[in-house]
């Protein structure tokens, strides 16, 4: 498995990749490879076309409205 070593980044980033680590219970180099790791998925030149495609397969249809339902389904 490749590493990776960064620098300079800004101390306001460093920071809050620190606290977001805390909150999740994860250490600092968990967190930052969970992070990089969604954001080159999610950017990746396939991802974007299924999403494109799906977009214009579903362009036009309406949905019904989920919280309309929820909440008629709670005042039963």
């Amino acid at each position: 498995m490749a590493s990776l070593s960064l620098r300079g980044i800004p101390d306001e980033v460093y920071e809050g990749l620190r606290e977001l680590a805390a909150l999740n219970h994860r250490s600092m180099q968990e967190q930052a490879r969970l992070m990089l790791e969604r954001e080159v998925r999610g950017a990746r030149p396939q991802m974007l076309v299924s999403v494109h495609q799906w977009r214009e397969r579903l362009q036009g249809r309406s949905f019904p409205d989920l919280l309309d339902d929820l909440r008629s389904d709670r005042e039963r």
